[in-house]
C-alpha cells in the first residue's frame, strides 16, 4: 500500500507520494530509490520530478493516508465541487462547478474524463464535446485585476450552466452574452 502527504490549497486537495522507510522507496519505480539515504526520510515527491524531506509542517499539510489507488483522492475533493469560492475551472451541463488554479484546468479535466467518461482518449475535448464549459484567467497583463473567460466548445450553454454563470456574476461578459444568445435556440 502506497502512501500520500495529503495539502489543501484554496482549490482543492493535492497529495504528494511519500516515503518513510527505504523498503517501501526499494519498492516503488523512482529513480530517486538509489539515491536518497535512509537518513533523508521521510521523503515526499512533488510530482514534478522533485523530492523533498518531508517534516511535516508544511503549508497546507493535512495528513498523511494510506491506498492502494494510482490517484488517491477523488476528483471532487482535489478540485471542489460547488465551491462557494469558485473562479476558475470546470461547469459540467448540469451546473455543477469543480474549482481549479490558473494552471489546472488539463489535470482537472484528465480526473474529470477518467471518472465520467473513461474510454477518453482527449480529456478537454471529451468534456467540450459532453457540454462542458471551461472558465479560465482572462489577463491582458496591464488590467489591474484579472477576469475570467467563459470557453464553450460547441458555442452553447445550458439551463443551468447559465443559472450558473448568473450567480457567478459572468453574465455581462461579452463571450457570455454570445453564448446565452446562441443558445436561446437551443434551450
Amino acid at each position: 500500500m502506497k502512501k500520500f502527504a495529503i495539502y489543501k490549497a484554496a482549490t482543492g486537495y493535492y497529495y504528494h507520494e511519500y516515503f518513510d522507510t527505504m523498503e517501501a522507496l526499494a519498492q516503488s519505480d523512482s529513480h530517486f530509490k538509489n539515491i536518497i539515504k535512509e537518513e533523508q526520510l521521510p521523503v515526499a515527491f512533488d510530482g514534478k520530478g522533485g523530492y523533498y524531506h518531508f517534516v511535516g509542517n508544511e503549508v497546507g499539510f493535512v495528513e498523511i493516508i494510506e491506498s492502494d489507488e494510482e490517484v488517491p483522492l477523488p476528483v471532487e475533493k482535489m478540485f471542489f465541487k460547488n465551491d462557494d469560492d469558485f473562479k476558475l475551472g470546470w461547469i459540467s451541463p448540469d451546473g455543477d462547478t469543480y474549482s481549479c488554479d490558473f494552471t489546472g484546468h488539463a489535470k482537472c479535466a484528465i480526473m474529470l474524463a477518467r471518472k465520467f467518461y473513461p474510454t477518453a482518449k482527449y480529456p478537454e475535448r471529451a468534456l467540450g464535446r459532453h457540454g462542458w464549459i471551461k472558465v479560465i484567467d482572462s489577463w491582458d497583463g496591464t488590467e489591474r485585476q484579472h477576469g475570467q473567460f467563459v470557453y464553450s466548445m460547441s458555442g452553447t450553454v445550458t439551463n443551468r450552466q447559465a443559472d450558473k454563470l448568473f450567480d457567478l456574476g459572468l453574465y455581462n461578459n461579452p463571450e457570455v452574452k454570445q453564448l446565452l444568445r446562441d443558445s436561446e435556440d437551443v434551450w
